[in-house]
């Protein structure tokens, strides 16, 4: 058990990791890995709290909340998920509060606020993207990657070449300098 101690894992077991346990959602649950239906449920159950009747007739909501349970094994795993990674760095004595990242401060400046801001602006479109896409980099990039999708390998195509653009244009080859 060795292994769990170390700060980075070898990308071989993840990988091996992730794809045993897609094997199992699509096994016992009859559904993909992914996380971005997760929010709508979220969405849904706060607002029902006020509105119930609303949120039932609502098509997008009464999909997620009417025809499925609420809180369900993927609403599980996003809650599992931040718990496994600071268990993980636990265990690798790897945790340090990092409010802004070195590389984010030499490009950006040292303020919480711009990055906080930058950082929830990027999650709200990187989410609204995933919706409008019918799923997440989890759901397309593992889950139909496995199933041999053309749409989940284009996402991922995109999504990965997207990814490498977006960094040399904020960062620049010197960036890699200041992580």
């Amino acid at each position: 058990m060795n292994w769990l101690r170390q700060p980075r894992w070898s990308p071989y077991l993840v990988g091996a990791g992730i794809g045993v346990l897609s094997w199992i959602t699509f096994g016992l649950m009859g559904k993909a890995l992914g996380t971005s239906t997760t929010l709508v449920r979220w969405a849904g159950l706060l607002e029902a709290l006020v509105d119930r009747q609303h949120v039932t007739a609502n098509a997008y909501y009464a999909k997620y909340l009417v025809s499925e349970p609420a809180v369900d094994w993927q609403m599980m795993l996003v809650v599992g998920l931040p718990i496994g990674a600071l268990i993980s760095a636990l265990l690798s004595r790897s945790y340090r509060v990092e409010r802004v990242p070195k590389l984010w401060e030499w490009r950006f400046g040292p303020s919480r606020a711009k990055r906080y801001a930058w950082a929830f602006l990027g999650g709200a479109l990187l989410l609204f993207g995933a919706r409008l896409a019918g799923g997440c980099t989890s759901g397309h990039g593992i889950s139909g990657g496995l199933q041999l999708s053309v749409g989940s390998w284009l996402f991922f195509a995109a999504f990965f070449s997207t990814g490498v653009i977006a960094a040399f244009v904020l960062f620049g080859k010197e960036g890699r300098n200041h992580v």
